[in-house]
């Protein structure tokens, strides 16, 4: 049952955002933004990443797995925009990533996430301009890929926002043992979980709906990560897995999240 690996393929055909239910943000004014690309090339594939500004000069940078589907679905620039304006947030760049080959790079591949650490992200390093380390974020297996990163690659990121992370553990989650890549997400999981301390943690906050497969696995995670030394949170909310849950809990945890780690009062 593969379902809580993958976004559901019939969310892409809904649409943008529905037009009832919406959270209080979207229907606020927002500061204004341009978007340009960034090409840069990784595990042997071009990517084209955009990058949403507000102005000019360095700015913060939140960088997000599943990028584009983030902002067709979530409307996460418009979420962006709205804080901005509304003074919750200072001006920050947002960079979507595309998936690319979603099920192998975001299943906690040492490559990919090499890729996003050493080609990504110094891409747009290059040519945007960035103040301090960029905050990540992903849902799902975007969240994983995310974790998995900052875990090898560490001092990368100022702090990480995962949403629904498919965090799998045989206790909770041997019902996905189908998906080709089950055991090397196993393996990289049981790994953070068996760590005792780290060297690096960053506050990570956690989001998922509390009627999810996937609320388990993100409880030990949010447990574990906690005890090596993190200030981690897992906030469990109305929201299922899906698009709509996922930028419902935009505000107010991504918002107290971002505003700590840019010391906004």
């Amino acid at each position: 049952m593969v379902r809580s690996l993958r976004v559901d393929n019939r969310e892409s055909r809904s649409a943008a955002v529905p037009a009832d239910a919406t959270p209080a943000w979207f229907g606020a004014p927002t500061a204004p933004g341009t978007v340009e690309k960034v090409g840069t090339r990784a595990l042997r594939h071009d990517l084209d990443v955009r990058v949403w500004s507000p102005c000019e000069g360095e700015l913060p940078l939140l960088i997000a797995h599943d990028g584009p589907e983030y902002d067709q679905r979530s409307a996460l620039t418009r979420y962006a925009g709205a804080m901005i304006e509304s003074g919750a947030l200072p001006p920050f760049r947002v960079a979507l990533v595309p998936p690319g080959h979603r099920d192998e790079w975001y299943s906690a591949s040492a490559w990919y996430g090499r890729a996003l650490c050493r080609r990504i992200l110094p891409a747009l390093h290059e040519q945007v301009a960035v103040a301090g380390r960029p905050v990540g974020m992903g849902p799902s297996l975007g969240a994983l890929a995310m974790l998995q990163a900052h875990r090898a690659w560490p001092g990368t990121f100022a702090g990480l926002f995962l949403q629904s992370g498919s965090f799998f553990v045989p206790r909770f989650d041997r019902h996905e043992s189908g998906f080709p890549r089950y055991a090397r997400i196993v393996r990289f999981v049981r790994g953070v979980l068996r760590t005792a301390s780290y060297l690096a943690p960053v506050p990570v906050t956690l989001t998922c709906g509390a009627n999810e497969e996937n609320v388990h696995n993100n409880r030990l995670m949010a447990s574990s990560l906690a005890a090596q030394g993190y200030v981690s949170q897992l906030h469990e909310v109305a929201g299922l897995h899906d698009f709509s849950g996922w930028r419902d809990a935009f505000d107010p945890h991504l918002t107290r999240l971002l505003a700590r780690l840019w010391s906004v009062r």
